[in-house]
C-alpha cells in the first residue's frame, strides 16, 4: 500500500479556519478538465499545469471529482481503491505535486469521497462474490435472498437511480443463482452496509490517508444515502426513486443515522490544523432537512440544490434565498448558492439556451456572487459553456444511456472537456493530435478561454472581474442582507457597508429601483434622467 508522505504539503498561507463560510470554490470534473499526455482523458499532471488560470480567475478552492482506481463504470464515482490513484489520471505522487502547487498559489483542495457504495471491482466485492452467503465477507454489502419459492425475486422493490431494478442477482461459477445485492446506483456499484463496524473504520482510515496529503476537505458523495432502514420496506407504487427528488421521503435516503456517519467525521476533520471543511452532497427534502446536517458538531456545508433547481423567476429564487439562509441561520451555518455541476444540464442551456440562456447565466452569476455565503462554480461556466445536447450516441458513456433502454440520454453533455486555446477542437484539451474521451464541438471555438481573455464583454472577463471585487468589497462574501422594494420580476437588496444588487428578471428594461454607482454589470445598461435603466435579463453591482 502506497505511504503517506513523511512532511505533508503546506497550507495555504493565511491560513483561516473558517476559510470555507465565504469561498469561492471551483468544481474541476477530472476526465475533462486537461490532458497532459494525449490519451484523451484529463488527468493530475494537465490539471496541476492549469492551476495558475484558476489563480487569476480568482476562485479561492478546487473541488476534483473521484481520480481513484476505478473501472470508470459511473466516471469514477465506482471506486476499487479509495488510497490510491488511477493511472489514467496520474498516480500519488502527481497528486502531493498538484496540492502542493495549488498550496502555493493560495487555493485550497477539496476531493471526492464516496462512501455509499464501491466498484464491483474492489477488493472487498470480490471476497464478498466469492464467499458464502452469510460469510464475514458478505457482512460489508447489502446482501438478502431474494422473494418468491426460489428467490427469483428481487428482495424489494426499489429501482436503481440510473434506471432497472435496485438489486442483481449473484451467481455461482457454474450458473447456480443465489443472493441479491443492492445498488441504488449502477450493479457495478454496490451499496456497502454501514451497520458494519468495518466499514466505518476503513471510512475514518481513509480519510485521515488523505488529510495527511494535506486535503483541506472533502465533499462526500450521497451524503444523505448511507444508511438504510433496516426493514428494507417496499416503496409505494410509482413513487420516484431519483437522486434529484427532493421532495419525496425514501427509505434508502435522509434516514437519521447518517448524522452518526457525519459527527465521527467532523471529529476526524477538527482533529487536523487549518480548518479542514466537509460539504455534502445531500439531495432532501427541503432547506429545514438540509440544515440538520450542518448543526455545529456535523458537517460545515451543503450544497443548495433548492437554489441550483429553482426557476429564473425572481419570486421563486427569493423564496430559495431565504428559506435557504433562515435555515442554516438557525444553525450556525453558512449557505452555498451553486448554478451547474456535473450531474445537471449546465445553466446557460437550463435558462433557455442561445443569447436568451447566456443573459441569464450571467445575470445569475451576479445575483449568485452576491449573496452572503460561499459559491461552487462548475468548470466552464466561467465561459458560458452551453449543454452539448447532441453528442452521438456512441460516444455516451453515462450508465443512465444503458440503464434506461437507451432512452435517457444522462449527463454527459456537461462533462464534454473544456476548450482552452486554438482554432481546432479539442481546443487545447491535450496535445496535438489528441482524441478526447468526449468530442468537443467545433462553435466552441469562439468560447476558448485564449478567445475569451482579451475580450472586455466575455463570460470570462465578467467572471473574472467580479471574483476580483467580491475578494476586494468588505460587504460581499459572508455576512447578512437587506431585501430593497422592487417591482415584480426584480430583486434588489443591500449589503453593508455600501453595496447593492438588482436583478431584472423579466423581459422589459426597468429602472433600478436602487440607486448607485455602477461597479459591475452583466449586461449593457442605460440612463434616463438620474434613473439606471437595466435591461431585461440583466444583473447589476452598484456601490450604495
Amino acid at each position: 500500500m502506497p505511504q503517506t508522505p513523511s512532511s505533508p504539503p503546506p497550507a495555504p498561507a493565511a491560513a483561516r479556519r473558517d476559510w470555507w463560510r465565504d469561498a469561492v470554490i471551483y468544481q474541476i470534473y477530472v476526465r475533462s478538465f486537461a490532458d497532459s499526455d494525449g490519451d484523451g482523458d484529463g488527468d493530475l499532471p494537465g490539471i496541476r499545469q492549469r492551476l495558475p488560470e484558476l489563480a487569476a480567475l480568482g476562485v479561492d478552492a478546487v473541488w476534483l471529482t473521484p481520480f481513484y482506481r476505478s473501472p470508470l463504470a459511473d466516471g469514477g464515482y465506482d471506486v476499487a481503491d479509495y488510497r490510491d490513484v488511477d493511472p489514467r489520471f496520474g498516480t500519488l505522487a502527481d497528486f502531493d505535486a498538484l496540492t502542493a502547487a495549488a498550496h502555493d498559489l493560495g487555493l485550497r483542495v477539496i476531493i471526492d469521497i464516496v462512501p455509499n457504495h464501491t466498484s464491483s471491482a474492489h477488493r472487498w466485492f470480490t471476497e464478498a462474490a466469492a464467499a458464502e452467503p452469510g460469510g464475514p465477507e458478505r457482512s460489508r454489502y447489502i446482501f438478502r435472498p431474494g422473494r418468491g419459492a426460489d428467490g427469483d425475486l428481487p428482495p424489494n422493490n426499489w429501482r436503481s437511480i440510473f434506471g432497472g431494478p435496485a438489486w442483481t442477482r449473484l451467481k455461482r461459477p457454474d450458473g447456480t443463482p443465489e443472493e441479491w445485492y443492492l445498488h441504488l446506483f449502477d450493479a457495478e456499484q454496490p451499496d456497502l452496509d454501514w451497520t458494519s463496524p468495518e466499514v466505518h473504520a476503513e471510512f475514518d482510515d481513509v480519510l485521515r490517508f488523505w488529510l495527511d496529503r494535506g486535503v483541506d476537505g472533502f465533499r462526500i458523495d450521497v451524503a444523505h444515502g448511507m444508511v438504510k432502514d433496516p426493514a428494507l420496506p417496499d416503496i409505494a407504487p410509482g413513487q420516484k426513486a431519483a437522486l434529484l427528488d427532493g421532495e419525496t421521503r425514501l427509505p434508502y435516503f435522509d434516514q437519521d443515522g447518517v448524522h452518526d456517519i457525519h459527527r465521527r467525521w467532523r471529529r476526524i476533520a477538527d482533529s487536523y490544523p487549518g480548518g479542514r471543511a466537509l460539504v455534502a452532497e445531500a439531495w432532501v427534502q427541503d432547506a429545514a432537512r438540509v440544515a440538520r446536517y450542518l448543526r455545529p458538531d456535523e458537517l460545515h456545508q451543503a450544497f443548495n440544490f433548492e437554489y441550483l433547481t429553482a426557476e429564473w423567476d425572481a419570486a421563486a429564487l427569493r423564496s430559495v434565498v431565504d428559506a435557504s439562509l433562515a435555515a442554516n441561520g438557525s444553525v450556525g451555518a453558512t449557505t452555498t448558492w451553486v448554478l451547474s455541476n456535473h450531474d445537471v444540464t449546465r445553466h446557460v442551456t437550463r435558462f433557455g439556451g442561445g443569447e436568451a440562456g447566456l443573459r441569464r447565466a450571467r445575470a445569475a452569476a451576479l445575483l449568485t456572487l452576491a449573496l452572503p455565503g460561499s459559491a461552487y462554480l462548475y468548470q466552464g461556466e466561467e465561459l458560458g459553456l452551453p449543454e452539448v445536447a447532441d453528442l452521438p450516441e456512441d460516444a455516451l458513456r453515462d450508465p443512465t444511456w444503458e440503464r434506461s433502454g437507451r432512452t435517457e440520454r444522462g449527463r454527459d453533455g456537461c462533462r464534454v472537456p473544456l476548450p482552452w486555446e486554438g482554432g481546432e477542437p479539442p481546443f487545447g484539451f491535450g496535445p496535438a493530435g489528441t482524441e478526447p474521451w468526449l468530442p468537443v464541438p467545433p462553435a466552441w471555438g469562439a468560447l476558448t478561454r485564449e478567445a475569451q481573455r482579451h475580450d472586455r464583454d466575455s463570460t470570462l472577463t465578467l467572471y473574472t472581474a467580479a471574483l476580483r471585487e467580491r475578494h476586494a468589497h468588505p460587504a460581499l462574501g459572508d455576512g447578512a442582507m437587506e431585501w430593497a422594494e422592487a417591482p415584480e420580476g426584480v430583486l434588489a437588496f443591500r449589503r453593508a457597508p455600501g453595496f447593492a444588487c438588482v436583478v431584472n428578471l423579466t423581459g422589459e428594461t426597468v429602472a433600478a429601483p436602487l440607486p448607485g454607482e455602477v461597479l459591475l454589470s452583466s449586461g449593457p445598461t442605460g440612463r434616463r434622467g438620474a434613473d439606471l435603466l437595466l435591461p431585461g435579463d440583466t444583473a447589476v453591482w452598484l456601490h450604495a
